[in-house]
């Protein structure tokens, strides 16, 4: 080796001990200049290295079936380093790509492009920016077999930089429980909630600012791979979230309200099956500005007579069918009147009246006389169930409970009554449907739900229960008296309008008139909370509108048909909710009567008083019938402890003394003989079931 190519050596490896050193600290060098044998190059910009974060790709949020909610989608900006493309490669591929950049940027001509690459390449600069359009995925592939860019990142200077952009296959559906996260890490909704989870660890490598202020990377094999989120799959059901979302977002058009929330939710586990929640955006339309299912909070009106009930019901003697004078429709509670909806009043009337017709001031009565000198007894009942404390969502932002209580400064002589029928405090829409979903789950309260599990890929690693937040809410002697109840208001009360002949829903209607700076207007929020089928409760959901203008400004007429348009979606589309119907069967007019089931000697006398032919092939008291030909056959209809019976085809009378007998409260509609029973013959009986027959 000559004196000069040691020389050169020398300072070679010199320089790149500087590079190294100022790599590692982070320090700047300055126009520095260096010989490669007779070629000077010159670097004229300054230099700038520092160690930047690396963002996560973030986790996906699924819906219930595995639909994408939320992704990260890959996005790229294209970058080029000119000066590393061999001398052939460049001129040879310079023009074709020029063009190609001006096609599809559409900011440039090819002339420009070429100059600007030429100019880069020429003055050796390392790092420019081909344009700050993002592309996606499938272009990148498609501009990696464009000339230059096709030879790669060391031998055509290409540079795809990935930028993560969010992205919500559904659009806004359930915007607001997805939720979202700012730069500053501010946000909400499950995104927010789960931020941690969803965001992964982010990593770190060098960078090196150059000119126009722009940041490059630096590969020198220290970098910090960042470790991606992981995934999260809710309890959304995609086409319920659909159905809920629209009929919510149609009646707050109709009614031209300014808020509104429903919520779905599958009774026995808890998971929220749809949740929508809208505002008003000032210009005629609605968006999902607050989630006010989870963090509003609402004196719940009507809908709060439920834990009067279950209160009167547990702590007195008192029963449905004891009446109560209500008066004209007014009257006074320590100078502060009470009214009731209905002019002129409903008189005398029964309790169980009272509760589905909605009477203020029976509620307000019996509150007064049972509870007035020990209105702290009432409250341990609003706290056992759970309506005083945050629920403990998985979603943060949840509204706090304001309860009033004996020693605050605001009680007075009308708390309690006013409390009664839902007004002097405040709840959010979910406590109201945690509970009311607790009457639908044979009496326990179970905590509202929104993700089920935490995957990485296919693989689980944690997944979230249903938590019981009571086991009972009350006795079963009083949960039947509240299926009762609620029921009525459906068949008979302020919700009637709501009945239909497929199915039965049971719920309670509620109007409070708002409060605004301590005054109340007349303006009201509408709500329906209930469950369906009633027979046998599968969802659980609650409606709530603020202020509805117009006509139409109670819970039956503005939230309840949002209910029902639901329920009615659901069931149209869930054939498990079909109660099974018996095949029917021929029978030969003039022959003989329609004989089913019963008692065998009852229907032996009758069958030979009308001259039909029949013969026994058991000794069973209780038969059903078959036909042989022009006669009858009795036949073995089974009646085991503890298991439902079959009363189909009996009459009321035989079907009720049996079912009553096996434990069962019974509910019914229509007249003649049994055409369909709720639960099937043979299943196990749990204490408290409630069945209902349909006869005709």
């Amino acid at each position: 080796m000559n004196i000069k190519k040691s020389i050169l050596v020398r300072v070679r490896v010199a320089f790149l001990c500087v590079v190294v050193f100022a790599l590692s600290v982070g320090a700047k060098i300055g126009h520095i200049q260096f010989a490669e044998g007779d070629k000077w190059i010159k670097m004229s910009e300054e230099i700038n290295f520092d160690y930047k974060k690396v963002k996560a790709t973030r986790g996906n949020i699924y819906s219930d079936n595995g639909s994408l909610l939320a992704t990260d989608l890959p996005f790229y900006r294209v970058a080029i380093d000119p000066t590393l493309a061999k001398n052939d490669i460049f001129k040879k591929g310079i023009d074709s790509l020029a063009i190609m950049l001006s096609r599809y940027y559409k900011d440039k001509s090819s002339k420009d492009y070429k100059e600007m690459l030429k100019d880069a390449r020429t003055v050796g600069k390392r790092y420019i920016t081909i344009n700050r359009k993002q592309i996606n995925y499938l272009t990148k592939k498609e501009m990696m077999q464009w000339p230059i860019f096709r030879d790669g990142r060391y031998k055509g200077g290409v540079i795809f930089e990935k930028i993560d952009v969010r992205y919500r296959p559904f659009s806004n559906l359930s915007r607001r429980t997805v939720g979202y996260v700012n730069e500053d890490g501010k946000g909400a909704g499950l995104e927010y909630s789960f931020n941690e989870t969803l965001g992964g660890q982010n990593g770190e490598a060098l960078f090196q600012k150059i000119a126009g202020g722009t940041w490059k990377p630096v590969f020198d094999g220290h970098e910090i791979k960042a470790i991606n989120g992981l995934d999260i799959k809710t309890t959304i059901d995609i086409n319920l979230q659909d159905v809920a979302e629209t009929s919510l977002y149609n009646a707050m058009h109709r009614h031209n309200a300014d808020e509104g929330t429903v919520v779905v939710m599958e009774v026995k586990t808890g998971h929220i099956k749809a949740i929508s929640n809208l505002s008003s955006d000032g210009s005629g339309d609605y968006v999902e500005k607050i989630n006010l299912a989870v963090g509003g909070s609402f004196e719940p009106g009507s809908t709060f007579k439920l834990v009067t009930m279950i209160a009167l019901l547990e702590d007195t003697n008192i029963e449905l069918t004891d009446s109560i004078d209500t008066g004209k429709g007014e009257f006074t509670f320590y100078n502060k009147k009470v009214r009731d909806h209905e002019e002129g009043g409903y008189g005398r009337i029964t309790v169980k009246d009272a509760f589905e017709r909605s009477s203020n001031i029976a509620m307000a009565k019996l509150m007064d006389k049972h509870f007035g000198t020990k209105p702290s007894k009432f409250l341990e009942y609003v706290d056992d169930l759970k309506l005083s404390k945050p629920l403990g969502l998985q979603i943060t932002g949840e509204a706090y409970p304001k309860i009033t209580r004996p020693k605050d400064k605001n009680w007075s002589g009308i708390t309690l009554p006013w409390m009664a029928y839902g007004y002097g405090f405040e709840i959010s829409p979910l406590h109201t449907l945690a509970l009311y979903n607790a009457v639908a789950n044979n009496g326990k309260m179970i905590k509202p739900i929104f993700v089920t599990s935490i995957s990485q890929a296919d693989k689980v690693k944690e997944e979230f229960e249903t938590e019981v937040l009571n086991s009972k809410i009350c006795s079963g002697k009083t949960l039947n008296q509240l299926r009762l109840l609620l029921e009525g208001v459906v068949d008979r009360g302020t919700a009637k309008n709501l009945k239909n002949s497929y199915y039965r829903i049971a719920g309670k209607t509620g109007t409070a008139v708002i409060l605004k700076d301590g005054r109340y207007e007349k303006k009201y929020i509408t709500s329906f909370v209930g469950y369906f089928p009633a027979h046998a409760p599968k969802y659980s959901a609650i409606v709530l509108i603020k202020n509805p203008k117009g006509i139409h400004q109670y819970g039956n007429s503005v939230a309840g048909p949002v209910f029902k348009d639901i329920a009615d979606n659901i069931y149209s589309r869930d054939i498990d909710l079909h109660l099974a119907m018996e095949k029917k069967k021929t029978l030969e007019p003039g022959v003989f009567p329609t004989i089913r089931a019963g008692k065998q000697d009852e229907l032996t006398m009758l069958s030979n008083e009308l001259g039909v032919s029949n013969h026994t092939a058991t000794e069973e008291e209780w038969i059903k019938a078959a036909r042989d030909g022009s006669a009858v056959v009795w036949k073995k209809n089974a009646i085991v402890r503890d298991h439902v019976p079959d009363v189909m085809g009996m009459t009321f009378r035989d079907a009720i003394y049996l079912l009553e007998k096996s434990g069962l409260s019974v509910s019914y509609e229509g007249k003649g003989r049994v055409a369909e029973q709720s639960i099937s013959p043979g299943k196990k009986i749990s204490k408290g079931s409630k069945i209902y027959l349909r006869l005709s």
